[in-house]
């Protein structure tokens, strides 16, 4: 019996699958060998071969076989539920990035740029490692690292582990996405890759953009938007804003860098998306035993993306819209990566390090018109907003696997990754305009203006966010008979955020009018902040900077039988210690200093029963306890603003850790390499499952925040098929070397909260007394956020396995999920995804001088899909956001040397 799968085993085992070769030998679009072939090296094939066994694959152009024995699928072998989503799979989607690729997964779906939900559970139910180290995440609302920052290029293959087991982290919910990077190539290669691609609702049209810094368009800003001294001084002081004399805050205005970042700037015709990549890799020998390979990547794309959005709110959805603004963003995209991994591997000894840098900068502008009852009746609201956001992420990791003898063997692993998120200049004009004689007093003193026909608002705010994660494990495994090994395992991570957010709105009083009109960089000039005695309010609240730690101690063991002769046991339960903490820092020396922990001791038990009946058939049975950690940003109050969803945030201090108890059994029938027909049922009892609600006001000020429910259930099943039918039969020679393609998952999915008389629930707004009942918040049986009932994929395609020749339609569809509870009670804020449809076609081509390169076109979003999320009762519709996504058209050419 071989030892199970430990995290850095399967991190093995996935590379094996997908390891780079050059593209100048024969490419094959067989999936059973992937664009570059099975193995890397005869040793790290032999622990593929020793799970999955019965492999006999040969790679074109190259003089590596391995053979093995039983079968060549590595999710039948796996003692868990898996999907595997190799080199092949991904390439034969065409996604630019990795979480485009996985919303191709039986189960999984992809929300708001790069989250990805797993049968129906939300992001903070998805646990993202890679090389099976956890990642930090460059978001401040978010704990779980938003996977569309991750290139294909840098990815090998992509893991899917729906099951839990012992060696994986508590905070398991929903399933495990384990991303490999590439390892040691078989021999030296070099390729470059080129881009572009068009939109036909961005490219060629209409758009907004703002100069910032000559150097914008690297994404590295030229520290022109630097936080400006005297800014800087003023926050280390400490000194409430309210306390500094109006002459020193006017001085701190007038640094500002201000027509650079203020003026928006209209363009009739935006460019077209480019992209680039190169990658390189070589290997050689060390003495008579060692080999030793390195692999180095380095990518850069910019893509533009304008939304044309309708954006509304409600107090009561039947009366229709209260407010309604048509708001046009552009948003200019830059991501810089780069990967460098050396791998040594001797004997059976392996070592491994991958060193990974993702840089990702959104540059935002964006113009929106509209009315809000809620203020002024009647009157036209101008909003200008720009915007510029930058997310880091640099990762160093370790890992390394030894074999002592056949029954003892020792994995190790350790990681460091700093994830950064800087946000200076965001800032904000709003201009009001109104035909009505109208005696306004001012409200607080936040608006530029408050006069007869006319009021507005400027801020200015500045955030940043700095994540720094320590983390290390190590594996012990024992044959002791070949059917029986024990395992056990010890495991640390060290999570220390430390996030600040400033916002400044100007404050001025008896502006003139001509003044008020002007444009919002001579609205701002020093001219006018002297003349007019503009001055500086801080809105940023009493704990503008938070401190946020997660220390983690965990250990496990696992047992892995042949209980008898196809009946197999994977067993094991994890113990977890969980420190987690985010305490506000007391900038203004108020004397108070809010502290909210939560600390929580887990055993968390895990079993899946596996019976091979033979033929390709097998069955799964398995249960487990698994938990669900509130987001640092979740457990303070400071406000942020979500740019996908343009929403206003809050966090709750009284957030609770969940418990999920999870059921699953499956059914599995593999017909041959890589076909399979499988089918499974699922279903999670969650206790104090977090919920997101939305409050609003009669201003219409929209809210969204967290809160315990009490219960949730979750059920439903999933099937999944692939099958490859030759083409060599027909007449044709066209045909000799082809086949069909058909891939298709369908995952039916119910969920419902459990709310009774006498549930307390404590949002973020509580203060002294009686808990609030939870009725006021959630409803019963309302489904939870972020499931859709139904999720479809099919691909269908036509491929050559002697040479690189593929053409493939897909089709994706997710129904109405729910995005936040509705505010009031009033009903629940949906999104409709609806259906997707694209065509990626992938082409060997040869130049002249015998070059090998590859050709790929795309089609993306074939039908025009448009984003709908909407609150609906009585016929009426709040669109809370509608927009035209477009179709997207793309060509690349990857030439190799």
């Amino acid at each position: 019996m071989s030892k199970p799968l430990t995290l850095a085993r399967l991190l093995l085992i996935s590379t094996a699958l997908v390891a780079p070769v050059a593209m100048a030998q024969t490419d094959t679009s067989s999936s059973s060998a992937g664009d570059a072939g099975l193995s890397t090296t005869p040793s790290t094939a032999d622990e593929a071969a020793a799970q999955s066994g019965d492999v006999d694959v040969s790679i074109p152009g190259s003089d590596i076989v391995v053979t093995g024995r039983r079968t060549s699928n590595i999710s039948q072998a796996a003692p868990q539920v898996v999907n595997v989503l190799s080199a092949a799979d991904i390439k034969r989607t065409g996604e630019g990035d990795i979480a485009g690729s996985l919303q191709r997964v039986t189960g999984l779906s992809v929300v708001s740029g790069g989250y990805v939900y797993v049968r129906g559970l939300g992001d903070r139910y998805s646990l993202a490692l890679l090389n099976g180290s956890p990642l930090p995440s460059p978001e401040p609302l978010k704990r779980v690292v938003p996977l569309d920052i991750f290139p294909t290029s840098v990815i090998a293959s992509t893991l899917v582990q729906k099951s839990f087991s012992a060696n994986f982290p508590g905070e398991f919910g929903g399933g495990v996405i384990n991303l490999t990077t590439k390892a040691i190539p078989t021999e030296s290669y070099l390729e470059i890759g080129v881009g572009s691609s068009a939109n036909t609702e961005t490219s060629g049209q209409l758009g907004y953009t703002y100069y910032g810094s000559k150097s914008d368009w690297t994404g590295f800003d030229d520290s022109s938007r630097d936080v400006p001294p005297l800014l800087k001084d003023a926050f280390g002081a400490g000194v409430p804003f309210a306390n500094i004399d109006r002459s020193d805050q006017q001085a701190i205005a007038m640094q500002f860098l201000n027509s650079k970042t203020s003026v928006l700037q209209r363009t009739n015709s935006l460019p077209f998306n480019f992209s680039g990549s190169i990658n390189g890799g070589t290997a050689f020998d060390v003495g008579s035993d060692a080999r030793v390979g390195i692999i180095a990547t380095a990518g850069y794309s910019n893509k533009w993306r304008t939304r044309d959005n309708l954006q509304q709110a409600s107090l009561t959805v039947e009366e229709g819209a209260g407010k309604s603004y048509n708001q046009v963003v552009t948003d200019n995209q830059i991501t810089v990566n780069g990967l460098l991994g050396v791998g040594v591997e001797w004997g059976e000894q392996k070592l491994r390090w991958t060193n990974l840098y993702i840089r990702d900068t959104l540059k935002r502008a964006s113009l929106a018109i509209g009315q809000n009852d809620g203020l002024i009746q009647g009157a036209d609201y101008l909003t200008q907003q720009t915007a510029w956001y930058e997310r880091q992420l640099i990762d160093t990791q370790f890992v390394g696997e030894f074999k002592f003898d056949d029954a003892l063997s020792l994995d190790v692993r350790g990681g460091y990754a700093n994830s950064q998120r800087e946000a200076p200049y965001e800032r904000e004009f709003v201009y009001v305009r109104s035909n009505r004689d109208l005696d306004i007093d001012p409200v607080g003193d936040r608006f530029i203006n408050a006069l007869n026909r006319q009021r507005g608002d400027a801020s200015v705010t500045f955030s940043d966010l700095n994540e720094d994660l320590w983390s290390g494990g190590a594996d012990l495994s024992y044959k002791i008979a070949p059917s029986f090994t024990v395992t056990a395992g010890y495991a640390y991570t060290d999570t220390k955020r430390t996030s600040s957010r400033y916002e400044l709105h100007f404050d001025a009083v008896n502006l003139p009018v001509p003044v008020q009109q002007l444009r919002p960089d001579y609205l701002l000039s020093d001219a006018t902040i002297q003349l007019y005695d503009l001055g500086l309010l801080d809105f940023s609240g009493l704990y503008p900077v938070y401190d946020a730690a997660l220390r983690v101690h965990a250990g496990y063991g696992q047992v892995k039988a042949e209980l008898f002769p196809g009946l197999s046991i994977d067993a094991g339960v994890r113990y977890e210690n969980g420190r987690q903490s985010v305490t506000g820092v007391d900038v203004y020396s108020t004397g108070e200093t809010p502290f909210n922990q939560v600390k929580n001791d887990y055993w968390l038990p895990a079993v899946t029963l596996t019976y091979d009946a033979g033929g390709g058939l097998q069955f799964r049975a398995s249960g487990s306890k698994t938990i669900a950690r509130p987001q640092f940003r979740e457990l303070i109050a400071q406000p942020f603003i979500d740019t996908e969803s343009n929403r206003f945030y809050r966090g709750n201090p009284f957030l609770q850790d969940s418990e999920l108890w999870n059921a699953d059994i499956r059914a599995e029938w593999y017909m041959g390499r890589d076909e399979r027909l499988t089918a499974s049922a699922f279903y999670k009892k969650i206790d104090n499952p977090i919920e997101t609600f939305t409050t609003i006001t009669d201003t219409y000020a929209v809210t969204t925040s967290f809160a315990n429910a009490p219960e949730a259930t979750l059920y439903g099943f999933e099937v999944e098929a692939q099958k490859y039918i030759p083409l060599d039969g027909m007449d044709s020679n066209f045909f000799q070397t082809r086949r069909v393609v058909l891939i298709g998952n369908y995952t039916y999915t119910q969920s419902e909260l459990k709310v009774s008389d006498g549930d307390t629930t404590i949002p973020y707004t509580y203060t002294t007394g009686d808990l609030p009942a939870a009725s006021d918040y959630f409803v019963d049986g309302a489904p939870l956020t972020g499931q859709s009932d139904h999720l479809v994929n099919v691909q269908i395609g036509l491929e050559d396995t002697d040479k690189l020749s593929q053409q493939t339609l897909l089709l994706t569809y997710a129904s109405p999920r729910v995005t936040s509870r509705g505010p009031n009670l009033q009903p629940d804020i949906k999104e409709k995804p609806g259906l997707t449809l694209d065509f990626v076609a992938r082409q060997g081509v040869t130049l002249p001088g015998g070059i090998n390169s590859e050709f790929k076109f795309e089609a993306r979003n074939i039908t025009g899909r448009k984003y709908q999320e909407f609150q609906e009762a009585g016929g009426t519709k709040i669109f809370y956001n509608r927009y035209k996504i477009g179709t997207t058209i793309a060509a690349s050419l990857t030439v190799a040397f």
